[in-house]
């Protein structure tokens, strides 16, 4: 009797969810000492909608620079008006008080250009420095011009109404015709010659201070390209022409100055000894020419301009007397 009683206990612990009924009572009393068996899942579910989703998803990192990049904002340089106020932006004060202060904390003063100048020269003589001493123009251009566009960043060269120096400048014609070459050596160019030139160039036996050539000989230079740079002959810098004396006449004696790191004209103007009146007029003209390769009509185009001299501070001077008016159309 006790055997039957174990198998039937064995029987029902094997058993899923099943209950004893007898007699309408419910037999679970021997259940809760019976280890029950629970079923195990040997295969995987199927995977989600949602967790599917999740899998296609960017990464956050790539979102995140999505996101910014269609929020970027083009930024637009702040103009602050100081007009009114009873001190600027971000200084101390219009000016000075006391004798010694700090240079920062106050705006730059913007002299006219006599008397930065003037300055300069009281600078020369309370260092006793060199009196021979070179001036330096320092130029920042808007190069903007409608919508998208902006002027292109040139060379240009300019015939000073003073001299700076003594000598001239050693200019070399290329040309293969004999009769060229007669008229080029007689307008003073310092060498003349045509594909015999070109290896003397590439090992630095023969140097000039410009390159000018005849429209039939260009195609034949290329292996001087890398070597000449900004130097080598060019129709739009004027460098290539059949008008040899024009040329040399302009090169020779010719002042050039370009722009640099896209807006910035720096340049010799004069030396610290000549007076001050050809200072000025030396200034005016290279200011002038500069002007030139913008219409008027699009605003000033000098934002900034700074004078000094080899051994001395920079001073802001006043442009706006050397630009021309809006009225001028002359353009480069």
């Amino acid at each position: 009797m006790a055997a039957c009683a174990r198998s039937l206990v064995k029987a029902v612990g094997g058993s899923h969810g099943h209950l004893l009924v007898t007699n309408g009572l419910l037999l679970t009393s021997f259940s809760q000492t019976v280890t029950r068996l629970l079923p195990v899942r040997a295969f995987a579910t199927r995977r989600t909608e949602k967790r599917e989703k999740e899998k296609e998803k960017v990464p956050r990192f790539l979102q995140r620079a999505k996101e910014e990049k269609e929020a970027k904002v083009e930024k637009v340089e702040r103009k602050i008006d100081n007009t009114n106020r009873h001190k600027p932006y971000g200084l101390t004060a219009w000016e000075p008080v006391d004798d010694v202060y700090v240079v920062k904390h106050y705006p730059r003063p913007v002299y006219d250009v006599g008397v930065a100048v003037d300055m300069l020269k009281m600078f020369q003589q309370l260092d006793y420095t060199n009196p021979q001493q070179n001036v330096y123009i320092d130029l920042k251009l808007d190069m903007k011009l409608e919508k998208k566009k902006k002027v292109e960043a040139f060379i240009s060269t300019v015939q000073l109404p003073f001299r700076i120096k003594a000598e001239d400048n050693k200019v070399l014609v290329f040309t293969e015709n004999p009769s060229q070459a007669e008229v080029a050596r007689a307008n003073g160019a310092a060498f003349v010659g045509g594909m015999e030139l070109i290896e003397d160039i590439l090992e630095d036996k023969i140097q000039a201070d410009f390159y000018v050539a005849v429209p039939g000989i260009t195609a034949h230079l290329l292996p001087l390209k890398s070597k000449l740079r900004k130097k080598f002959p060019k129709s739009k810098r004027g460098t290539v022409g059949a008008d040899i004396p024009k040329m040399l006449h302009i090169f020779k004696n010719g002042h050039e100055y370009l722009v640099e790191h896209e807006c910035y004209v720096r340049t010799i103007v004069a030396t610290l000894d000549m007076p001050k009146e050809q200072i000025l007029a030396n200034i005016e003209t290279v200011i002038k020419d500069v002007c030139s390769h913008k219409p008027a009509s699009f605003g000033p185009f000098i934002e900034r301009a700074l004078i000094t001299a080899s051994t001395s501070e920079a001073l802001h001077f006043d442009s706006g007397p050397f630009l021309p008016k809006a009225d001028d159309d002359d353009v480069v």
